[in-house]
């Protein structure tokens, strides 16, 4: 009887743990994703990862280039970075670091299925991410998808 009533108790307590596990989901999406554009971000200003042995294709260097020649593009892109990183990292204003990384990311998955095919799980690890956390976060994105909006509704 005292076996009987040890298992139900496990049982329950696996539960239980399970529960647990999922409430910290978003929480561990969130900071991950949150590291990688702060990293990634900071190392775009401070060039503190040794790039890639391999050569790139030559028309992903183009567009990198051609990217770097504007003066001001890649440092906005990972000024961007580093910024909803840091938003993500410190869980503040979640929705609008997801928001502002949405066509960063749009990009990054565009750059590795046409340009460099390499770095695709990476790729679609972060692109997994971005949408988890927008389903999670989905309340806080419901009003800017109305149909129609009128200025100072609420």
């Amino acid at each position: 009887m005292g076996t009987g009533t040890t298992l139900n108790v496990d049982v329950a307590g696996a539960g239980q743990g399970s529960k647990s596990l999922a409430r910290h989901l978003p929480t561990a999406a969130r900071f991950l994703m949150g590291l990688m554009f702060f990293v990634f971000g900071l190392n775009g200003f401070l060039n503190f990862i040794p790039p890639p042995t391999e050569p790139m294709p030559e028309a992903s260097m183009a567009f990198s280039i051609a990217l770097m020649k504007t003066g001001y593009m890649m440092p906005l892109i990972k000024g961007t970075e580093v910024l909803a990183g840091v938003l993500l990292l410190a869980n503040r204003f979640v929705p609008l670091a997801l928001a502002l990384l949405a066509p960063v990311i749009v990009n990054i998955v565009a750059f590795h299925l046409f340009l460099a095919p390499m770095g695709m799980v990476m790729t679609f690890v972060v692109l997994a991410l971005e949408l988890y956390l927008a389903w999670v976060y989905r309340d806080a994105f419901r009003p800017m998808l109305a149909l129609r909006a009128t200025p100072g509704s609420k």
